[in-house]
């Protein structure tokens, strides 16, 4: 069944109107029927059964029929302190971090960061963002919405209060080091194309940071947080087994 996010409460048994997003994705450009059935999420957990009850060509209803308390999310906590790139690989790496299950995204400058940009007064730009990350929710099936906050400096962000497990995708420290004391809340930073410099990898070490090496070879800013999250996600899932 389709998948749909709405900013509303749920209740079975009651009705719903369908908000405009939703209205124009599931009735006009898939094209639903009356009975057919999809499934909604608000972001607080678990999701609902819902059945198109009737519409028209402004609006339709659908009835809340059935609770499902699943939930999807990893067995750890991460944010993500991501260095902001231009163009389709901040929507990639936003895409994808919300696929493998990151709670808190974190848009962040630095020395060699593309973005010059003042995004925390231009609202639509983060908003795009986060309809991203709701998008990637809908399509994956996690039912908690990560939000993506209005981006800092960098050194602002280290100052900030952060979980005690914090790694920097940087030379170094090897994969086993790392994890081996990894608590199951996590802040990760990842650079910008280029890296972060080294003084900023320093200063991230004075603020606790350990330094991650997830193999020799160079990724791409948009892919680094895309490994580092898949082998979170393969160690914590061992550690539950």
């Amino acid at each position: 069944m389709n998948r749909f996010y709405v900013e509303t409460e749920l209740e079975v048994g009651t009705d719903l109107a369908l908000p405009e997003s939703v209205f124009h994705h599931w009735i006009r450009v898939l094209r639903a029927q009356p009975h057919e059935q999809a499934i909604f999420f608000h972001g607080q957990g678990g999701e609902y059964t819902v059945t198109l009850k009737e519409m028209n060509k402004k609006n339709a209803i659908v009835s809340v029929d059935h609770f499902n308390p699943v939930d999807r999310t990893p067995a750890f906590k991460a944010l993500l302190g991501q260095v902001m790139s231009k163009g389709d690989r901040m929507d990639y790496a936003i895409q994808k971090a919300t696929e493998l299950g990151v709670s808190t995204i974190q848009l962040l400058t630095s020395e060699r960061c593309e973005m010059r940009l003042k995004y925390e007064r231009d609202q639509k730009k983060i908003e795009h963002w986060q309809a991203v990350a709701i998008a990637a929710c809908e399509q994956c099936g996690m039912n908690r919405v990560p939000q993506v906050l209005a981006p800092v400096n960098l050194n602002e962000w280290l100052k900030s209060s952060l979980p005690a497990t914090k790694l920097v995708l940087a030379p170094e420290k090897q994969l086993q080091q790392v994890l081996q004391h990894a608590q199951s809340e996590i802040a990760l930073l990842v650079g910008p194309e280029g890296g972060l410099s080294e003084n900023e990898i320093m200063l991230a070490n004075q603020h606790g940071f350990v330094n991650w090496c997830i193999g020799e070879r160079v990724l791409r800013t948009e892919t680094a947080p895309i490994v580092a999250l898949s082998i979170l996600n393969h160690h914590f899932l061992s550690e539950g087994d």
